[in-house]
């Protein structure tokens, strides 16, 4: 199975590109840009070294559906997905900040309430709480954008004072967030399932904010299953997911959170493959949609070249 790992697009009227864990975005004449959801996989801020066939083709639809799926709520950046893996948008610039919004304790939130803390990014969390109990209503639990390295967590408070987003921008930004989650619940509900938490980008072009990357896919979401969720948290079992954190698991079982003197394990063909299986699963249950594997033959990247600079022609 064939997987695309890495990009090396000269697009016309390119003026840079950028390598992300996962996307590499191609600016366009500083006004469009060319996302390619590649089939890198990342987890505890490491890229893995092998890539999982279809995983940019079921982010970036999943991605592109959702878009559209919440214009009607705030602006957002798409014009256009000329490929599977490819979404074409608006440049803008982009805050310092991300905005992670929460309606249930898990994942990184459970690990530090479990240690002790009770103060999640100026959120006062209540006690007594167990893994995977609902919060009284979602919390919105922001990090800083970092280029390399972990993300750390901040307050809306620290956000203002540091002037990474203006008081009237950040008032703008979590009320987006608050609805598009809202959204992003009612949708996951339809299919069984339950947006458990997620993070949104936004940024700025010409004075106007727009909700630009990814939104509500696996990789920055986490779902549970509906059916048993009340019955596995009264039982303290895990609960049944659709998330990337299957992946997290993996590596933990195997001894590796990219701490120091680590060794990332050998992820074996078979391995991928199931992981490959797993978001494709992910796809039809957050979409309710079949998965087209269709455009798995030939040459991925000559195919991605073609299909945007076709569009590209189509906008100059």
């Amino acid at each position: 199975m064939k997987a695309l790992t890495k990009t090396d697009f000269h697009f016309d009227g390119q003026k840079s590109v950028y390598h992300g864990k996962v996307r590499d975005v191609y600016d366009i004449n500083d006004d469009l840009l060319v996302m390619i959801a590649t089939d890198r996989i990342s987890a505890f801020d490491v890229v893995l070294p092998k890539g999982i066939p279809f995983k940019g083709q079921v982010l970036n639809q999943i991605a592109a559906k959702f878009l559209d799926a919440t214009s009607d709520i705030c602006p957002n950046w798409k014009l256009a997905t000329p490929d599977p893996m490819v979404t074409v948008g608006l440049k803008c610039e982009g805050f310092r900040v991300e905005m992670i919004i929460r309606s249930i304790l898990t994942g990184s939130a459970w690990r530090a309430y479990k240690e002790g803390c009770r103060d999640l990014c100026g959120v006062k969390l209540p006690e007594g709480m167990r893994e995977n109990e609902r919060f009284p209503e979602p919390i919105v639990t922001p990090t800083t954008k970092a280029d390399e390295g972990h993300d750390m967590n901040i307050s809306r408070e620290e956000i203002i004072a540091q002037g990474l987003v203006s008081k009237e921008d950040y008032d703008v930004i979590e009320d987006y967030t608050k609805k598009l989650f809202k959204r992003g619940q009612e949708i996951a509900a339809k299919q069984g399932l339950i947006l458990v938490d997620t993070k949104y980008e936004f940024g700025k072009r010409d004075g106007k904010i727009y909700l630009i990357d990814e939104i509500h896919t696996p990789d920055s979401s986490r779902y549970f299953y509906a059916d048993g969720y009340e019955e596995k948290l009264a039982a303290g079992k895990p609960q049944k997911q659709l998330s990337k954190e299957f992946v997290r698991q993996w590596l933990i079982e195997h001894n590796f959170m990219n701490e120091p003197g680590q060794q990332m394990p050998e992820i074996s063909d078979e391995y991928a493959e199931s992981v490959s299986e797993r978001y494709i699963e992910l796809y039809e249950h957050i979409t309710g949609e079949k998965f087209d594997k269709s455009v798995e033959s030939g040459d991925i990247a000559a195919r991605i070249e073609k299909n945007v600079e076709n569009y590209l022609k189509t906008v100059r």
